[in-house]
């Protein structure tokens, strides 16, 4: 109902999940699982509500948004595919301004036709950004623009899967902004259900699979360079401390930081394209006061998970997630295989590596931030629509980076019993 919080009706009066879902039946498999996953409680998924906050600016020691500077090289060799121009509507622009930050308006197979954000000041600012005059006051007004073929969805994460459904739904190619779910395996299989319904193209843009070290891996991987990977371990180290950085109603307040997992998970599933079939998780209590169960919606006590996953293939990986220990900050991995190992560089026995350079961009694109990952994300997704194909970061590839966080953070509340982590397949 719209202007209601939506709810699950597999949340009990407690505000647990109920045990009912499965690998391709939600039922089943939370049955077999035991999971329990505490009901949200405010955060509504419509954006027809006003807004009132003031214009927010994220501040500029985030991790994760060092910019490339751009050479001749990051251009040299870019082919168009097309000379058509896809007709794209922007959705948020946010206190991390992302609306505009991922360089669609600059795409030369890209016609922004109209933006749209609840706060009048952040719409206004990513309209200017996109040199475009047409806006709307909400997404669901501007998803009514049939002239719109696709939309970059840079909400607040709580609303991406009822925002990329509804985008969908009106017949939409949908790039979205990570993480594809908040937390909930039976929204994951809601998402994975709607995009497989549709004949459109969906891309969660996660960035760490344009970073060099990644790209490189996949490269490798994808070559026989490591051979089944033995151990892996990534982590997303990000303080925050005890203030409070810009969210739409403060989503971001007391957030467990493990349902926001992919900046790391990347590290497996995106230079595999595998996934990972078991966790166990611990939490460390943290001394950030809106970290304190009693301060916040989701009744958390974590700012740092340290979780091992079991792999497709029988490897151990290592994944840690932490906002609240001091220092420096880290959206990285290394994995180790049975032929070579990547920390920094390639150390192995295959002598002819394969090309690792990342993708030319188009001139005019800026390679952006989170290392250069912007511009060829964007890049990416416009190839896909043009070229009618499947996209790098696909629903399931997506579902497989975001669902071992959800499942993660039930294991830590359960000091770290074994879990089963449901997995996605692409179609």
């Amino acid at each position: 109902m719209k202007g209601k919080m939506k709810t699950s009706n597999l949340v009990d009066s407690s505000g647990q999940l109920s045990p009912t879902c499965s690998l391709f039946d939600r039922r089943t498999f939370l049955k077999s699982m035991g999971i329990a996953v505490p009901a949200l409680g405010l955060i509504g998924c419509s954006t027809t509500r006003r807004a009132s906050q003031a214009m927010e600016v994220m501040p500029d020691n985030v991790p994760g948004f060092e910019k490339e500077v751009a050479t001749a090289a990051t251009y040299e060799g870019w082919v168009p595919v097309s000379d058509r121009k896809i007709k794209f509507g922007i959705i948020g622009q946010g206190a991390s301004r992302f609306g505009s930050a991922f360089g669609f308006q600059d795409h030369p197979n890209v016609e922004i036709v109209a933006v749209s954000d609840l706060i009048p000041e952040r719409r206004d600012d990513l309209a200017k950004a996109c040199r475009c005059s047409k806006t709307y006051d909400s997404l669901e007004l501007l998803l009514e623009d049939n002239e719109i073929e696709a939309v970059w969805i840079a909400t607040d994460a709580p609303s991406h899967k009822d925002h990329t459904i509804k985008a969908l739904k009106r017949g939409k190619h949908v790039a979205c902004a990570v993480p594809a779910i908040f937390g909930s395996v039976d929204d994951a299989y809601e998402l994975y259900e709607a995009v497989n319904a549709s004949d459109r193209i969906y891309m969660m843009f996660e960035t760490s699979m344009f970073h060099e070290d990644l790209w490189a891996m996949r490269q490798i991987y994808k070559a026989g360079g490591f051979g089944e990977i033995i151990y892996s371990e990534n982590s997303y180290y990000h303080y925050t401390g005890q203030k409070l950085t810009p969210s739409y109603k403060e989503w971001r307040k007391g957030l467990p930081p493990i349902w926001y997992p992919t900046h790391a998970t990347a590290y497996y599933v995106g230079v595999t394209d595998g996934y990972f079939t078991e966790v166990s998780c611990r939490g460390v209590k943290s001394i950030i006061e809106h970290s304190m169960p009693q301060n916040n919606r989701y009744k958390n006590p974590f700012r740092t998970h340290v979780a091992q996953l079991v792999t497709n293939t029988g490897g151990v990986n290592n994944t840690v997630i932490s906002w609240d220990s001091y220092g420096f900050g880290r959206e990285g991995g290394t994995v180790r295989g049975q032929f070579g190992s990547y920390q920094g560089s390639y150390q192995g026995t295959m002598e002819n590596l394969p090309n690792v350079t990342r993708p030319a961009l188009p001139e005019g694109l800026s390679a952006g931030g989170h290392g250069g990952s912007h511009g060829r994300l964007t890049d990416e997704f416009v190839r896909a629509i043009l070229e009618e194909r499947k996209p790098l970061v696909d629903i399931a590839m997506a579902l497989n980076m975001t669902v071992p966080g959800a499942v993660a953070h039930q294991s830590a509340l359960r000091n770290g019993k074994i879990l089963k982590v449901p997995h996605f397949k692409s179609r």
